[in-house]
């Protein structure tokens, strides 16, 4: 390798573990941006990382507050566990790119994978049914129940 490749190769591999302050001076009036600090008058910018990717915890829905109810002297019952669950953001991308929903998802993410629901029903538990159509006939009927927010389970079903 040549003496250039190696330099270009080192500077790509510190570049991206470096990250440089960037300080805002004024100066008569005029405003410039260094690497370095000017006089005693300059301050720390903060730049936001732009870097391509998803975030975590996305796709899960704020908690709802607890509110603690009084002890009546009844027995401890197992509380059902929450339809909400962490979905990889890589996953979910995949999933809504393929029209799929599964269980975990947030109505959000349903609604970016299968659209705005025909049909919803509020009670007993809340439940949006979609229709799938060929060639102007009804084919298919999906069923997308929600608890606490998120997908609780996907049924298919024939008309």
């Amino acid at each position: 390798m040549t003496s250039a490749r190696l330099l270009f190769i080192f500077l790509v591999v510190t570049s991206s573990e470096l990250q440089a302050q960037v300080y805002r001076c004024e100066n008569n009036g005029s405003v410039s941006f260094s690497d370095q600090p000017c006089t005693g008058d300059s301050r720390v910018i903060n730049i936001r990382d732009n870097r391509i990717g998803g975030s975590f915890n996305q796709n899960i829905p704020e908690p709802a507050p607890q509110i603690e109810e009084p002890e009546q002297g009844e027995p401890d019952r197992e509380t059902e566990a929450s339809a909400c669950r962490f979905i990889n953001s890589t996953d979910l991308r995949t999933y809504l790119v393929r029209n799929q929903v599964v269980k975990g998802m947030t109505q959000d993410n349903v609604r970016r994978a299968f659209g705005n629901p025909p049909e919803t029903y509020p009670a007993p538990q809340e439940v949006w049914i979609y229709q799938t159509r060929y060639y102007g006939a009804l084919y298919e009927l999906t069923y997308v129940y929600f608890r606490d927010g998120c997908v609780d389970r996907v049924e298919y079903r024939k008309p």
